[in-house]
């Protein structure tokens, strides 16, 4: 029997055990009273619940709330008694007294000025302003801000002298701990030490001997992003030593070189047989970790037109903010011309975000007809152009879209000479496009582009050549000759996610064609998709475009295809 008797003792001591918690654990409630009756809306601030698991956790809101009363203003409140009332109850006793709403600062113009202060008061005098006492240690926080992007990356603000004046109101007086004025002494970068140090300075405008603020800091760094290829692998951080600071970005290099095919299918009006058309780009990206650029580019319409391109670009030469950049076109039209282009451009990078230039171009055009074809004005000629320019690029970390707004502006005087006279000309060559963003996955793109060229005669093989899917889209790729054109592209896209979006077609044009005598306006509607794969950018477009004079035709719809990939 003895041995039998210690499970049953076990099972007691569980039994009384369970019956102790469960006592302990009784929910207690507590009551708050004041020496006047608290609003509904003081109750709800309070955030009291109906009760609370033991003692222990109503001692804990007790403390709570006197803590909450102080935030609020009521800065003479104070716990007179905490008893308890019954086996589940306990009432806590406050003395609330006045609440102060308001808190009247004193300041030093030394330290803030009025122009400062404006970001956390509306009502400010030479010497003091005021506070909603509720947002003080917001407000505090500001100011400590303010003070870290002036370069105290160690300012400390805090109130001293809280007392109450001859009005009975709230005062107190500014104190600020200035500490050490902070510069950026040393930039390290941590991950890709052959990234190209003159993008640092002159693309994202971070620079030694500039007053170290960490908020700006990581800005910039992020415009890195932009780059495409380098990405930021974390937020730079700082060392501080006694005489000096470092400043220490992570970077990693990512290959950013590019190639791109596209596919084009019509219907031949004429013969009524599938047409094919293509488009090959190759961009070379910052493959000698200079931040060059080389660019190759090939188009051909299936009709014997043929277009060459090849260009290439040095930033930042011999670490200034001077860059160079040249070019080289030839475009071939059937038996009828041929014409080579030459440009040379000197950039100057004024900011991170702007960028002018001067440059020359010579434009030489020869024709391949064996007869002069009346009504189509085609001659040998050449012609050139002293450029000058600028532009504005404002990026977006965004994968699919990393340019949010883009504008250039591009002038030419210059001359034509051929066969028969020597004759002035200008040019004038404009882009904007911008992302204008409804809500994180529907936006709204839109770009405008018009070129203009002046001249008292004109010949065909000098026009500018546009349409195609960089351009108006539902017409063939450069199908449309023009001395003045300008073309507003517009899209409603949809973002399923970070890899998949769709997109609408609007697009409207206006040219002009002296040679012809012609005037015209055309319109182009579609929709297109976009889908990030292993291979690269898949892009589907279909659009359908037509003339002021034309209905809409179902056999005038354009399909392109074009996949970008990178290596």
């Amino acid at each position: 029997m003895k041995l039998k008797q210690p499970p049953y003792l076990f099972l007691y001591l569980n039994i009384i055990s369970c019956f102790l918690i469960g006592i302990n654990a009784q929910e207690t409630t507590l009551i708050i009273k004041a020496e006047k009756p608290l609003s509904q809306g003081l109750r709800d601030s309070l955030q009291l619940q109906s009760s609370y698991n033991g003692f222990d956790m109503v001692k804990q809101k007790t403390d709570t709330v006197f803590l909450s009363l102080l935030h609020m203003g009521y800065i003479d409140s104070e716990l007179r008694e905490l008893k308890k009332q019954d086996d589940s109850t306990y009432i806590a006793d406050f003395y609330l007294g006045r609440k102060y709403n308001t808190l009247k600062i004193y300041y030093s113009k030394n330290d803030f000025s009025p122009k400062e202060l404006q970001k956390i008061s509306s009502q400010i005098t030479d010497t003091y302003f005021l506070l909603p006492f509720e947002k003080t240690p917001l407000s505090l926080t500001k100011l400590a801000t303010i003070q870290n992007q002036k370069g105290n990356a160690f300012a400390r603000v805090k109130l001293t002298e809280i007392e109450k004046d001859e009005n009975d109101e709230l005062t107190a007086t500014l104190f600020l701990d200035h500490g050490n004025i902070r510069t950026v002494d040393s930039i390290a970068i941590k991950g890709y030490e052959k990234f190209p140090k003159s993008f640092l300075k002159y693309y994202a405008g971070i620079k030694k001997g500039k007053i170290f603020d960490r908020q700006k800091l990581i800005k910039k760094n992020e415009n890195l992003n932009s780059l495409g290829f380098a990405s930021s692998t974390k937020a730079p951080e700082a060392l501080f030593r006694k005489d000096s600071t470092i400043v220490y970005f992570y970077l990693e290099k990512q290959n950013h070189n590019q190639f791109e095919g596209i596919l084009g299918f019509a219907t031949d009006e004429e013969t009524q047989k599938l047409e094919l058309n293509g488009y090959l780009n190759l961009q070379l990206n910052n493959n000698l970790n200079y931040g060059e650029q080389f660019l190759l580019n090939y188009k051909a319409d299936g009709k014997e037109q043929v277009e060459f391109r090849t260009k290439a670009t040095l930033p930042y030469l011999f670490a200034t903010p001077f860059g160079v950049s040249a070019e080289l076109k030839i475009f071939k039209r059937d038996s009828s011309f041929v014409t080579t282009e030459q440009q040379l451009r000197i950039t100057y990078q004024i900011n991170p975000s702007s960028q002018t230039y001067i440059g020359y171009r010579g434009f030489e055009s020869s024709n391949l007809l064996d007869e002069i074809l009346v009504g189509t004005p085609i001659e040998d000629s050449k012609s050139k152009f002293i450029l000058s320019g600028a532009n504005y690029i404002k990026n977006q970390n965004k994968r699919l879209f990393p340019i949010k707004t883009y504008l250039s502006l591009d002038f030419g005087l210059g001359n034509r000479e051929s066969k028969k006279e020597k004759e002035n000309q200008y040019l004038a060559e404009t882009r904007l496009n911008n992302i204008f963003y409804l809500n994180h996955k529907n936006s709204i793109f839109a770009q405008l582009t018009a070129n203009a060229l002046f001249s008292e005669t004109y010949l065909v093989n000098e026009l500018f050549r546009f349409g195609g899917i960089n351009s108006i889209r539902g017409f063939d790729e450069n199908s449309i000759d023009a001395s003045l054109f300008s073309v507003l592209n517009t899209e409603y896209r949809y973002q399923f996610n970070e890899s998949v979006f769709a997109h609408s077609i609007i697009d409207f044009a206006y040219f002009e064609n002296p040679t012809l005598d012609l005037r015209q306006k055309l319109y182009s509607f579609g929709f297109g998709l976009g889908l990030t794969t292993k291979a690269g950018l898949f892009r589907f477009i279909v659009a359908n475009g037509s003339t002021q004079e034309q209905n809409f035709d179902l056999g005038n719809i354009k399909i392109h295809v074009s996949v970008t990939s990178r290596f």
